[in-house]
């Protein structure tokens, strides 16, 4: 039961990290950006001035420059994940007769998650340039509240369209920005907002696709041998019938690289389905990441006012054009004509 015991604690390190992630996101001064920092300065005082400034550079690297180390990780443990399943549970389910489209399910969403990721990562997500930069800040209005026009971007020396931002990744700006994916290695934004939609779905169906076949495996293991109806001996030499947690440890022994998949698969299917609702409810709504994240400073209302009392803006989303166009807008991005149509 020790490594049960253990592999139950990590799963829970990783739920805790990820909700403190989650919770602490969009805030400007957040209690895990003070905590970082101020370990960061107590270390200062321990560790070599060379070595903090050698490590400065790789995290700068690392997670403020483009970089394809994400994406040979994501490859990685993409690999690895589906040699284990074809290695081990593909065969034994098979010997099960599982249904042979079942089995082959898993393969065909990795064969469109892979399309989406590589249209993804090699799409241009709407750079603005000077030359496109007239036809692109017709497209929407300037809201006043998050976007105000006759802002100019120091480092494009251009004036910012309405819903733009700045990649500080890739030292452009984007149309339509909604945040730096360092998963595809590129900007996500009005022209491949599809593909990364797409590939977000295509990724967790992936996931909850091998958790439930890996799952389904385990079970009829357990059925088959009738494990459930029989006792074991502990070690005082007493018997006791047969519980989860016996039973859990039984199938990891039995089963071990396979078991620990399943646990990670159902915590990838966790993370990945929170995200793809939020991207979801984002689309449905015509939102950005970028916009949500700065939306938060304000108050939300039907109307967009200025309290005499307080001075306090309400801000409103002015982009919203119903369920199904605002979905719509994510598959086809508006043009200056569009727009033109409609006014």
């Amino acid at each position: 039961m020790d490594f049960l015991t253990l592999f139950l604690i990590y799963l829970c390190f990783v739920f805790a990290t990820v909700a403190l992630l989650c919770i602490c996101s969009g805030r400007k001064e957040s209690f895990l950006t003070r905590s970082v920092n101020g370990a960061s300065q107590v270390l200062s005082f321990v560790i070599p001035t060379q070595l903090q400034s050698v490590t400065q550079r790789v995290l700068h690297r690392l997670f403020h420059t483009r970089s394809c180390l994400f994406v040979v990780l994501h490859i990685a443990v993409q690999a690895a994940v589906y040699g284990e399943y074809t290695w081990e549970v593909f065969v034994y389910c098979w010997e099960l007769q599982f249904h042979l489209l079942l089995l082959l399910l898993p393969y065909l969403l990795l064969a469109g998650n892979m399309g989406c990721f590589i249209l993804c990562s090699r799409a241009n997500p709407g750079i603005i340039t000077k030359s496109n930069h007239a036809s692109l800040v017709k497209i929407y209005a300037y809201d006043g509240v998050l976007f105000q026009k006759g802002i100019v971007c120091p480092t494009c020396n251009m004036e910012k369209p309405a819903r733009s931002k700045h990649c500080s990744f890739c030292s452009t700006c984007v149309h339509r920005f909604d945040h730096h994916c360092v998963w595809v290695n590129n900007c996500i934004g009005a022209f491949n907002a599809k593909y990364f939609f797409l590939y977000l779905f295509t990724l967790t169906a992936m996931a909850a696709t091998i958790a439930i076949i890996t799952a389904a495996f385990l079970i009829q293991v357990v059925l088959l041998s009738n494990m459930m109806h029989g006792s074991y001996i502990d070690d005082q030499g007493q018997e006791h019938a047969v519980e989860i947690l016996f039973l859990i440890q039984h199938l990891f022994l039995t089963f071990p690289r396979i078991v620990f998949m399943l646990g990670f698969v159902i915590l990838l299917t966790l993370v990945l389905g929170a995200y793809c609702c939020f991207n979801l409810y984002l689309a449905l709504t015509n939102q950005t990441s970028n916009e949500w994240c700065k939306s938060r400073r304000y108050g939300c209302s039907h109307h967009l006012t200025l309290q005499p009392h307080d001075r306090r803006v309400v801000y409103k989303n002015i982009y919203s054009k119903g369920v199904w166009m605002n979905l719509k807008e994510i598959f086809k991005p508006p043009t200056v004509l569009e727009r033109k149509k409609k006014t």
